[in-house]
């Protein structure tokens, strides 16, 4: 499942869900060779590029060369992933506006269930989101730290372990941004859940012991933090909150031809 590109520019301790690129540059180098994503060439893209009526020129303009390289290409890719920032959600209004009624665009009963929503994502004996993916001063929403967060008893898919070759990351993923949760489904490394409600329903009951299980998932004994449905829906609207329709629709990240 791919993670979603928002805020790129301030990813930090590695890129994909395990780690292994470790800059944006570097990260753009691996969906064209990789099979399950282009599967093709560094060559052949260049020689496609080279021969576009456009891109020599636009090359020639950025690099002062027409002679396009894979080095180049992974450069305007990275710039371009650093353009894509997103900070107008429904709660960054809400608090820019110092918690004022309707400053978010939603109406007063959504409101009070983001509010309530947040403060069960802050509760410790609740929700107890914070400890991976921030507060509201981290706008990232994401500590950008490697964690097991109780998906299996085993792994197929080693996640970090199988970069760093250290079993005890075995399992571990990067936390995601939890900006424009609207947009990107599905949810985790491997796309199990294709719904907000199924990642609530996890983090409540569905965590399953490992050996490298993160100690923040304290409640996994109790299969998690036995959220009731009242609180799950307001950790619902609040998490809702964070995604920026202006975002989505922004023509600057849209295809101008």
């Amino acid at each position: 499942n791919a993670m979603p590109i928002i805020n790129a520019g301030w990813m930090q301790n590695g890129l994909f869900w395990d780690g292994r690129a470790n800059s944006l540059e570097s990260q753009a180098f691996g969906p064209v060779v990789n099979p399950v994503e282009m599967h093709e060439t560094w060559p052949d893209v260049v020689a496609k590029l080279q021969a576009d009526p456009e891109y020599p020129a636009l090359f020639e303009a950025v690099f002062g060369s027409a002679q396009i390289d894979s080095v180049n290409v992974a450069k305007a890719l990275a710039q371009f992933e650093r353009t894509l920032i997103s900070g107008n959600a429904p709660f960054d209004k809400y608090l820019a506006a110092n918690k004022a009624t309707g400053s978010s665009g939603w109406s007063a009963d959504k409101e009070l269930l983001m509010w309530e929503g947040f403060n069960i994502f802050m509760d410790e004996n609740r929700g107890d989101c914070f400890h991976c993916h921030g507060d509201q001063f981290n706008p990232l929403w994401t500590d950008n730290i490697y964690h097991n967060n109780g998906l299996d008893a085993s792994f197929t898919d080693l996640g970090l372990g199988a970069v760093t070759g250290n079993p005890s990351d075995n399992g571990k993923f990067k936390t995601p941004t939890l900006r424009n949760l609207a947009f990107t489904a599905p949810y985790m490394h491997d796309g199990r859940f294709t719904t907000i409600e199924q990642c609530i329903q996890h983090y409540s009951f569905g965590l399953v012991d490992s050996p490298t299980i993160d100690p923040l998932m304290k409640n996994v004994g109790a299969g998690g933090n036995q959220l009731n449905p009242t609180e799950q829906n307001a950790l619902k609207w609040f998490l809702l909150s964070l995604s920026d329709s202006s975002f989505v629709t922004n023509p600057a990240f849209q295809n101008p031809w």
